[in-house]
């Protein structure tokens, strides 16, 4: 631990000479609840949070062109290290002026550690201190992600926020493999910091580990909030843990990260996850899941989901939702996105489009709602739009709410 503190005063001093490319004003903050709404000035421009953020894994998102995607309103996606560094590698993508350039995206982008590998593709990988060696899906070659190699790549990507190079362990693991994992995320933290070339130009967030363990957890904020990062992420968890667990680990997070700090919750993207985590205090969120649904006909609604695909559509001249305003409820029907799903792939272009606008529309409301001083009454009708009947709402999530003074009726 001494080393440790000696390394953060270090960290903290070089820090300290370069001036963080981000900036946040908390414009409101719920009174009942640790919700809160910010504006998150980035390179690139200002974002308003609490806010969805689209992954784009290679460059792209799914279904969807990048001059769609700023249409909607997005104002930040992500990109992936793992794979980006792969192919077609930080060199192309360098010349090309970074991700940005190389997709004609003009918003802001961050890209992750490569670090969610280690579970993903945990067959394929070996954790030691000098970083993970992967076994190459692509080729089949061996090749070491360090912390010094993430950064590189990320800083040859451009993005406007970094993020660190973690030991990741699965959500269900628990034993030992916990607590060396979450040391060495603050270790790693620390090679991340040194390692940016662009201090002046990319964020580089610190992530929180510690598993389903407060103690461990606890002892992981309290030795990275000691670097002054421009950020923090709440990382390994919703990786199949039981929801009682997940945001109790949320709420001690928040409950420890600093209030001039935007807070990034990886890897959260079902509604009700969204809203309750705001509750809880978080601001950022990314998530696979509403590009995912979609190429399986799934639409998001408010009141659930929208299987397209099912015969009870094949005549139904209504849009997805009546009240959405997306390109794809304006223009087509529900008959007819059932029809394209038997014979074009269309059909799955234009439910994603829905679905990210569905995403970044329910943020948009959340911090109205919030800016307003009505978040708690917008949960309860949120919820109650869901769920048929209150004997239906998560057991988690009421009483997650119920922690932070909601009682839902």
């Amino acid at each position: 631990m001494e080393t440790l503190s000696r390394a953060a005063g270090l960290v903290r001093k070089s820090l300290s000479a370069a001036a963080s490319p981000l900036a946040l004003h908390v414009v409101a903050e719920c009174p009942v609840t640790k919700a809160r709404a910010c504006d998150l000035k980035l390179p690139h421009c200002t974002v308003s949070t609490p806010v969805f953020m689209p992954v784009g894994t290679q460059g792209t998102m799914k279904g969807i062109t990048a001059d769609q995607l700023d249409a909607l309103g997005c104002h930040i996606c992500l990109g992936n290290t793992y794979h980006l560094g792969m192919r077609p590698g930080p060199d192309l993508i360098e010349k090309a002026n970074g991700l940005h350039g190389f997709m004609n995206w003009k918003r802001n982008l961050l890209t992750d550690s490569g670090g969610f590998q280690m579970v993903s593709l945990v067959q394929l990988s070996e954790v030691t201190e000098e970083g993970v060696t992967f076994e190459s899906p692509y080729d089949g070659k061996t090749i070491l992600l360090s912390p010094e190699k993430s950064i590189s790549i990320q800083n040859s990507l451009g993005s406007d926020i970094m993020m660190q190079l973690d030991d990741v362990v699965s959500s269900t693991v628990t034993g030992p493999r916990v607590e060396e994992a979450m040391h060495r995320s603050i270790r790693w933290l620390d090679r991340c910091i040194a390692a940016n070339k662009n201090p002046d130009r990319q964020n580089l967030f610190a992530i929180i580990q510690g598993g389903l363990n407060a103690g461990l957890r606890k002892t992981c904020l309290d030795e990275m909030t000691k670097r002054d990062v421009p950020g923090f992420a709440i990382g390994g968890l919703s990786g199949g843990e039981e929801k009682d667990d997940f945001w109790r680990m949320v709420t001690l997070s928040t409950d420890h990260l600093p209030r001039e700090k935007p807070r990034y919750l990886m890897g959260v993207g079902y509604a009700v996850d969204l809203v309750v985590c705001v509750a809880l205090g978080c601001d950022m969120f990314d998530c696979v899941f509403p590009t995912r649904t979609a190429r399986f006909g799934s639409a998001l609604v408010p009141w659930g989901s929208l299987q397209v695909k099912q015969k009870q559509y094949a005549k139904d001249f209504q849009p997805i939702d009546p009240d959405c305003q997306c390109p794809t409820c304006k223009r087509h029907s529900r008959a007819y996105l059932h029809a394209l799903f038997k014979s074009d792939t269309a059909a799955m272009h234009h439910v994603t489009i829905h679905n990210i606008a569905y995403q970044l529309d329910l943020m948009r409301c959340v911090r109205q709602s919030i800016v307003e001083g009505r978040f708690p009454d917008f949960i309860r009708t949120f919820m109650r739009r869901l769920f048929p009947s209150c004997d239906l709402y998560p057991r988690w999530a009421v009483d997650a709410l119920a922690s932070v003074n909601i009682t839902l009726e």
